[in-house]
């Protein structure tokens, strides 16, 4: 750190520019050419095809075997996106990825598809949902006919719905392409969404709150009767309200809940670090006093 005399204005320029150089220098991001990333793509997909030939853990992989690390993977991207950490997310990607090469390669191995077709038929997908963009020249063009150019968002994902009804491929039915495996959360939301972009939905976001109060209603008289099973089927009509709620009012319900389980988590720590400094068990504090705990713990939350 450079020390200057008010005087010595130079002398303090020079730092700064030093400074500055400094900090361009940690933040600096290289933009690599499309060539660059091909070779980066293509180094990639020698080394996974080595892997399978000389790992013996690779050797052994199926589509079965790698489901859950794959799954795994995806979560820990998901973690990463939500800490907003770029360091994280560049790496969680690489694994991502490296999970969606291993599959191209397995294909291949069955003569079924490889990493080519991968790519072939979700640019030839994109291109034919993008129909209001003119294809025309390029390699792939699906030949769709052209569509009125969306003016926003909600058009474009209305216009996607319409055109993988027509996709060869594509789902028979407007909630086929929900995935089953999807957590229940955000499987709900996807549905929601979904059903809207063919139009099932609220004329007006207000009137949700009405739905969402007769839905919890009729979870207090199923709660009052001790009735553990309607109760079930009324909390999930209840929950399934509140996220509908939610999607009318452009918030991420599954966002929003991982929110909360993160403050959760850092305020139920600051207990537990408290009580350790005072040399006692969380079973030792009264309510009260994990009350008292909790109201100071909010004061860091931001």
């Amino acid at each position: 750190m450079c020390k200057v005399t008010i005087e010595k204005v130079v002398d303090r320029k020079f730092c700064d520019l030093i400074y500055y150089s400094y900090i361009c220098a940690m933040n600096s991001f290289k933009h690599h050419t499309k060539e660059e990333k091909m070779q980066a793509f293509g180094r990639l997909l020698d080394v996974q095809d080595r892997l399978r030939k000389e790992c013996p853990w690779d050797r052994k992989q199926t589509n079965e075997s790698l489901r859950p690390n794959t799954i795994e993977e995806v979560y820990e991207l998901c973690d990463a996106l939500m800490k907003c950490d770029d360091k994280e997310i560049c790496k969680e990607l690489g694994d991502v990825m490296e999970h969606v090469v291993f599959y191209a390669l397995l294909g291949a191995e069955k003569e079924s598809f490889d990493i080519a077709d991968v790519c072939d038929k979700l640019s030839h997908k994109l291109m034919f949902r993008h129909s209001f963009i003119d294809w025309t020249g390029w390699e792939g063009d699906p030949k769709a006919e052209l569509t009125d150019a969306p003016t926003d968002s909600t058009e474009v994902e209305m216009t996607w719905e319409q055109m993988k009804q027509k996709e060869k491929d594509g789902n028979k039915t407007v909630l086929s392409g929900v995935p089953s495996a999807l957590p229940s959360l955000i499987k709900a939301y996807r549905i929601q969404d979904k059903a809207r972009n063919v139009g099932f939905d609220w004329k007006h976001k207000e009137d949700v709150w009405d739905k969402v109060r007769e839905e919890l209603g009729e979870l207090e008289v199923e709660l009052n009767k001790q009735d553990v099973e309607n109760s079930t089927r009324e909390l999930g009509d209840f929950i399934f309200s509140v996220i509908n709620a939610a999607r009318l009012y452009h918030l991420n319900p599954d966002n929003a809940l991982e929110l909360t389980n993160q403050k959760f988590i850092s305020r139920f720590g600051y207990i537990e670090s408290k009580c350790k400094e005072q040399g006692k068990e969380l079973k030792d504090l009264t309510l009260e006093d994990m009350d008292k705990l909790w109201n100071e713990a909010k004061k860091f939350d931001r």
